[in-house]
């Protein structure tokens, strides 16, 4: 009896964890809709308080709860500059801070110096008419967690599809509800003064980069390029060399000219049959013709001295 009281409780508590589990995900907003559409922000013209951060998003928590605990009631403000799916984490880009006023309210000033006072700085945003807009629940400490997980990628998506030109993305945190605005108009007038410092100083790193490597590789060349046109160069000089000492150590025409026949053809023969690497064939033909010549002064020396004996026989005679 006792172990069946055991195994309905442990079952009961069982039960119990899976209910909360289904409720704090229906109640964070996990499972709700989202809906991407195009229309006039919430929020018309603002003054915040900021700080600007580089690195993961993942690490802008602590710039909110900065942020909330200087003055909770305020609404929260963030500002995202990079694609997390395209830029590096440690090189992401973003603004956290509070919204001091919205529309035409005043701003409070010792509100103003108190965040200053943190390190946070002040600027003010334009009213835009037209923004992508979506929006989550925000009923817990996840809520932007999970909100940023479930809005963003269908953000991305909606811009892409259509085409727009449509960024920063802006998380404001209002009440129970995160709205998300990706300005259509005016987007250069959401850009913080440090983005643009930041923008000029890799800009001027880069001009002298490139300056840098200009002067090493010459004309903006790279090293591997540079060496292998280097290369080329002394191979074409080795071998204008090599072909003017040829032709410096070559004969001239006239000396050719004024040597003997016999000289001239025996040069000409031994030159063409080791320079030009004649056939067996030719060697062939050139060693009949010699034979050739052979048999015929051996003929014109029999019959010399044939018709030198008649002549000593016609000589006795007489």
């Amino acid at each position: 009896m006792s172990d069946f009281v055991i195994l309905s409780l442990i079952l009961f508590l069982v039960v119990c964890l899976i209910l909360t589990l289904a409720g704090f995900v229906f109640y964070s907003g996990l499972l709700s809709e989202i809906v991407v559409r195009t229309g006039s922000p919430p929020v018309k013209k603002i003054t915040i308080a900021y700080k600007f951060i580089k690195g993961s998003y993942r690490d802008r928590g602590t710039a909110f709860t900065e942020s909330c605990s200087i003055a909770p009631k305020l609404c929260s403000i963030a500002l995202y500059y990079d694609n997390p799916n395209e830029a590096e984490a440690d090189c992401c880009r973003y603004a956290v801070g509070s919204i001091l006023s919205q529309d035409e309210e005043k701003t409070d000033e010792e509100l103003q110096r108190l965040y200053e006072k943190f390190g946070f700085r002040v600027i003010s945003f334009p009213e835009v008419s037209y923004a992508v807009l979506s929006s989550f629940p925000n009923h817990c400490m996840l809520s932007p967690i999970c909100g940023a997980y479930r809005v963003f990628p269908e953000l991305h998506s909606y811009i892409a599809e259509r085409g727009l030109s449509a960024y920063p993305f802006i998380e404001i945190c209002k009440g129970d509800t995160i709205h998300y605005m990706c300005p259509l108009e005016n987007q250069g007038s959401f850009f913080v003064p440090e983005l643009l410092e930041k923008q000029t100083e890799g800009e001027e790193e880069t001009e002298n980069d490139k300056d840098a490597d200009d002067t090493h590789t010459g004309e903006g060349c790279t090293s591997e390029s540079g060496g292998a046109v280097m290369e080329a160069d002394t191979e074409i000089s080795e071998m204008g060399e090599s072909s003017l000492l040829v032709m410096q150590q070559s004969p001239p025409l006239d000396e050719t000219d004024s040597q003997t026949e016999e000289g001239d053809q025996g040069a000409k023969g031994s030159s063409e049959s080791v320079g030009s690497g004649s056939s067996f064939e030719e060697l062939d033909m050139d060693l009949e013709e010699v034979e050739n010549e052979r048999e015929n002064v051996e003929e014109d020396h029999v019959e010399d001295n044939e018709k030198r004996g008649d002549d000593e026989g016609e000589s006795n005679e007489g």
